[in-house]
């Protein structure tokens, strides 16, 4: 596994590597830096960034950080729960921006009407 436990994809992982390699460093080492145990623990961290990847839905952020959840002992009922929070998340999300289009569907009638 390389970066942050997410492993290379037929080396297009190694080719990326080789391109700006000081960025990419700075990147691990904030990454890095991130996920270490603080104010909340590190565990906790890969679980939200777990329920964060399924709302961006971002493959390999799944497959890395479920990896590393697991590896820093989170359970699968934890991560699928995490899961669900992320889930109930995005499902809000939809439901509060309708308000956006009922908006727009009533101006519009009015102007309609007008």
């Amino acid at each position: 596994m390389s970066f942050s436990g997410f492993s290379n994809r037929n080396n297009e992982g190694e080719k990326n590597e080789e391109l700006l390699p000081q960025i990419r460093e700075s990147f691990q080492n904030f990454s890095k830096n991130v996920f270490t145990d603080g104010a909340i623990p590190g565990k906790t961290k890969q679980l939200i960034a777990v329920a964060v990847a399924h709302v961006t839905q971002c493959q390999y952020c799944i497959e890395g950080h479920t990896k590393l959840a697991l590896k820093q002992g989170a359970s699968m009922d934890e991560l699928m729960e995490a899961i669900w929070v992320a889930a109930e998340m995005r499902a809000g999300a939809a439901v509060s921006h309708s308000k956006i289009a009922i908006k727009t569907m009533k101006e519009s009638l009015q102007k309609e009407k007008s």
